[in-house]
């Protein structure tokens, strides 16, 4: 059960509500090329507003630009296509995060309305976890409340992480506990048969998760270049990927057709399914098929189903877009959030928030 208030639980009327979110998206020769986490902040969003908050401050980071200003990675684009996706919904954006322009940006925000501050990265204080700016940012925005909904960053001790929750009311938004709440079932309490697939190139990052789910699985498989490179374990419950798709060079770059059967009658036979990590090569369509065919084995039947990890979310994100009829529990925003929740570690994102 999730231990934190939430937006649910609070009277947020007549108040400014500074929220975290994470806008931190993909984007391309200046367009956005997947808008899912903004769109995932919607139903927070949209509550906030028929909940009757006064106005609406939103703070995010995008890319890494290591303190300094980098046009490119400006959210002024971001609040652009916000705009859209709330057309009822009066949406600005300040190319700051606190001052003298961030207070007059906001007294003029009208009653409703969402105001967009400045990329927060563009800012040593922010990964410095500073006190002093997380004051700047609250004290500025005249914030009543923070709400944190940036699930993807709470794995981090930031300042729009962790400092701000000493300075201002501090509760949690719909997107942070619905994701909190689907991947702790999955460790708690899970129906069974349980499966996991675990993909991806680094077995240290996977590692962790195997060892998690060894005795809680009843089936965990192993694809990918994890696979590809020759993983062997001693338990019983694991399969490893027995062949392969290769390319001209003999590269292992997909699964191969006996393992995506296999694969594909142990999902078909399962109630709970947690993938983290692609099973191929999936930005080369032709090394895609493994996964593709697990993503659709997993969507169209009746399960509880778990995505995370951002290639593979972003992955089952395109599949999801050419076949609307398959259905996951949860396509997670967070991919190093989700595998530190997954792994047993501490989110001090949502540690620092108010309890319930």
């Amino acid at each position: 059960m999730f231990n934190k208030l939430t937006i649910k639980d609070v009277t947020v009327r007549k108040q400014n509500v500074l929220v975290r979110v994470d806008y931190n998206v993909p984007i391309k020769d200046g367009k956005i090329v997947d808008d899912l986490r903004i769109r995932e902040s919607l139903p927070t969003l949209e509550l906030l507003r028929k909940k009757g908050a006064r106005r609406i401050i939103l703070i995010s980071h995008l890319g890494r630009p290591n303190g300094e200003k980098v046009l490119e990675l400006s959210l002024g684009p971001i609040a652009k296509h916000l705009a859209t996706l709330l057309p009822d919904a009066k949406v600005s954006f300040i190319n700051d995060v606190s001052g003298p322009d961030v207070e007059e940006a906001v007294e003029k925000t009208p009653v409703g309305g969402i105001l967009v501050l400045e990329n927060l990265r563009f800012y040593p204080g922010e990964e410095q976890n500073s006190s002093d700016f997380a004051r700047e940012i609250a004290e500025s925005t005249h914030a009543d409340l923070f709400v944190q909904d940036g699930f993807a960053v709470v794995h981090r001790a930031h300042a729009s992480t962790s400092a701000i929750t000493t300075e201002v009311p501090s509760i949690a938004g719909l997107l942070v506990e619905k994701e909190y709440e689907n991947l702790s079932k999955i460790t708690q309490n899970p129906a069974h048969p349980f499966t996991v697939i675990i993909g991806g190139a680094k077995v240290e990052d996977k590692q962790p998760l195997i060892d998690v789910f060894a005795k809680s699985a009843d089936h965990i498989i192993v694809g990918g270049k994890i696979a590809a490179d020759g993983f062997k374990s001693k338990l019983k419950n694991v399969y490893v990927a027995e062949d392969f798709t290769t390319d001209d060079a003999g590269q292992k770059l997909d699964i191969g057709e006996k393992s995506i059967v296999h694969i594909s009658e142990i999902l078909q036979n399962s109630k709970t399914i947690l993938w983290n990590g692609a099973l191929g090569k999936v930005e080369d369509p032709q090394f895609a098929h493994g996964s593709k065919v697990v993503a659709e084995v997993i969507g169209a039947n009746k399960n509880t189903s778990v995505i995370c990890g951002g290639d593979t979310t972003g992955f089952v994100h395109q599949v999801l877009k050419e076949n609307q009829k398959l259905k996951y529990t949860l396509i997670s925003t967070g991919g190093g959030a989700a595998l530190e929740l997954l792994s047993g570690l501490p989110l001090p994102g949502i540690d620092a928030l108010d309890d319930r």
